[in-house]
């Protein structure tokens, strides 16, 4: 035969705000990182960590990386694609990445955020790349956007966000 136990009263107080639960628990992100591409997805992954970041008073690390270009070697008959020079692949990737970052930068500064920039060059891999400077910088949480790259090109990469999901240690937030 089982005895009744005295039952506790056990009261829960509701957390009136996201600052109330904060304060009692401590900030859930120290470190945010931002991956970005220039695409609209990645503008949107912004907006969402500097968000988290001002909420968790967490510092907000923006990055861009700058693959390895793939080559289609070319036959010299005709077939395949031409040559890129390097040089220039990579002085326009630059130039692209520095616009793409100093927006980013802008709109943290504008909200109080603590941030800083990286542009990651001549990565084999985005996904590596992302995955290993996060474990470098300590990071908390990646956000990532969720289509930068669409169609075909997507198919033969690969997608960048389901990657970093697999191999980054942090926690990953894909924004759609």
């Amino acid at each position: 035969m089982m005895r009744a136990s005295k039952s506790r009263k056990i009261r829960l107080r509701p957390v009136s705000s996201h600052q109330n639960a904060i304060a009692r628990v401590g900030p859930l992100f120290k470190r945010v990182l931002v991956a970005i591409d220039g695409s609209k997805s990645a503008l949107r992954a912004i907006e969402v960590a500097a968000k988290l970041a001002k909420r968790n008073g967490a510092e907000l690390l923006v990055v861009c990386v700058i693959p390895r270009p793939t080559y289609v070697f070319s036959s010299g008959h005709g077939g395949g694609a031409p040559p890129i020079n390097l040089g220039q692949y990579y002085m326009y990737a630059h130039q692209e990445a520095e616009k793409w970052l100093s927006d980013a930068v802008s709109l943290a500064k504008d909200q109080g955020i603590k941030v800083r920039e990286r542009i990651l060059k001549n990565a084999p891999s985005v996904v590596q790349a992302i995955a290993d400077y996060a474990d470098d910088q300590g990071v908390d949480l990646i956000v990532v956007g969720r289509r930068g790259v669409s169609g075909f090109r997507r198919l033969l990469i690969g997608s960048v966000s389901s990657g970093v999901v697999s191999h980054a240690r942090s926690s990953v937030l894909v924004v759609k």
